[in-house]
């Protein structure tokens, strides 16, 4: 942010317009693999143009740019990893994540954005009618595929704010599954617990094949289809729902709601995995800036506020709402009970 005692600069509007080319670097990078191809060592332009097999000048004008932008160290004339780079793109790495891009940068969702002032104008997309929240939307097997790494902490830390009962079988339905990680996180602190992982079909195979290798195939099963319509079953103790209500209006979101709510049994709870900013609507930047994503790529989807979810969730029946940080994550947890 600006120091207000300053002079005028433009220098905020000449780096916001030109945020692309950042992009365009990292995503290059991560394509050659420079991060990977540096690895533990330091090398200079001329060893890693040698390795990706690519004339040196562009290897060397790229890692500069890496450098300034803080993905790179350089001394003299090395190149290194720094401690977020080693751990975050190079693909050796267990926390690898370069594997997003291809959800990230899915023109559904960054063509989202390129006529942002029509869509503003309009109040309609001016992508397509329905945007990301299409049935079947084919951008939800991508994020599936190449997330799934991303979720981990914050699946984790969500499965460390609510106990299931120990000494029965307990039942959790994962709405909006995609790659599982928020179920299967459940299922394997709570042996007795079963998981129940609701998506489109063509995702489930993603959600399956995660549950599989987690080793919680026998206690696990599917259900295909539109989370608004279909049957849903019902006597659950949880209902897992990340990442989903932002999509929606206020008033799909209770209908919503309340569908859940008709799911669990008495006392059982709702734990909701979102982007929660504080009632101002822009703090934490990192996270109620998630609000324009919603615009570019939605009909009528938004970034909720604590005030709005306990509004919300009151009305669809539930109560002692409560609104929890999952530490290191910039997401929130919202828990409730039927």
């Amino acid at each position: 942010m600006a120091d207000p005692q300053s002079p005028p600069s433009p220098q905020l509007l000449f780096e916001t317009i030109n945020a692309y080319q950042r992009t365009g670097a990292i995503k290059a990078a991560i394509e050659l693999e420079i991060f990977t191809r540096i690895g533990e060592s330091s090398r200079t332009a001329a060893e890693i143009a040698a390795s990706c097999e690519c004339p040196e000048r562009g290897i060397r004008i790229l890692c500069d740019n890496l450098a300034m932008i803080g993905f790179l160290g350089k001394s003299h004339d090395r190149y290194s990893l720094t401690p977020d780079s080693a751990v975050f793109l190079d693909q050796n790495s267990p926390a690898y994540l370069g594997g997003m891009l291809p959800f990230l940068l899915n023109p559904a969702i960054s063509g989202a954005f390129d006529d942002l002032a029509s869509t503003i104008r309009t109040g309609r997309l001016h992508t397509s009618e329905h945007g990301t929240t299409a049935p079947d939307h084919p951008v939800w097997i991508e994020f599936a595929r190449a997330m799934g790494p991303m979720m981990v902490p914050t699946a984790h830390g969500a499965a460390e704010l609510v106990t299931l009962d120990a000494d029965r079988d307990t039942r959790i339905l994962d709405i909006s599954a995609s790659h599982g990680l928020f179920g299967i996180a459940f299922a394997k602190r709570n042996p007795r617990a079963r998981l129940v992982a609701l998506d489109w079909e063509p995702v489930l195979s993603v959600t399956r094949q995660n549950a599989v290798e987690a080793g919680i195939a026998d206690r696990f099963e599917t259900i295909g289809g539109d989370a608004f319509t279909v049957d849903l079953e019902g006597d659950y103790d949880l209902a897992l729902v990340p990442n989903f209500l932002h999509h929606f209006n206020v008033s799909d979101c209770v209908r919503f709601l309340k569908r859940i709510h008709a799911a669990l049994r008495p006392g059982g709870r709702v734990l909701i995995i979102e982007f929660v900013p504080e009632d101002d609507r822009i703090t934490p930047p990192e996270v109620a800036s998630f609000s324009l994503v919603m615009l570019g790529s939605t009909p009528e989807g938004d970034a909720y506020s604590k005030s709005e979810y306990q509004r919300m969730l009151s009305e669809a029946g539930f109560r002692d709402v409560e609104v929890r940080s999952i530490v290191p994550t910039p997401q929130s947890a919202v828990i409730a009970v039927a």
